[in-house]
C-alpha cells in the first residue's frame, strides 16, 4: 500500500507544470487571458498598450459559452509575435 501511495505521489510532483494563463493587452488594457475558468490568474503588471484599431467585430456563429463561465464576446487581443490586435472569443 505503501508503494502505490509513495508511485502516486511521486507522478503527482513530476508531472510538468503547464502555464495556462497569460498577461496580454485586450482592447487597450493588460488582462490576464486562462485557458480554463478554474485557473487562477495572475496579477499583470501595469503596462501601457497599444490603442486597438476602429474595427467591426466579426460575425460569430451562436455557441454554449464553456464551463464556468456566463459569456462570451469577440475581443480584440495584442497578437505578440505580430504586434497587431486580433480578434479573439473571450469568455468570462
Amino acid at each position: 500500500m505503501r508503494f502505490i501511495l509513495a508511485a502516486l505521489l511521486g507522478v503527482v510532483l513530476a508531472a510538468p507544470a503547464h502555464a495556462s494563463c497569460e498577461c496580454r493587452c485586450v482592447e487597450g488594457e493588460m488582462q490576464a487571458l486562462c485557458s480554463s475558468s478554474i485557473d487562477i490568474a495572475p496579477i499583470c503588471p501595469a503596462t501601457v498598450c497599444a490603442i486597438p484599431p476602429p474595427s467591426i467585430a466579426p460575425i460569430q456563429p451562436p455557441q454554449v459559452a464553456p464551463l464556468g463561465t456566463s459569456e462570451c464576446s469577440p475581443r480584440q487581443v495584442l497578437n505578440p509575435d505580430t504586434h497587431r490586435y486580433e480578434w479573439r472569443r473571450l469568455c468570462n
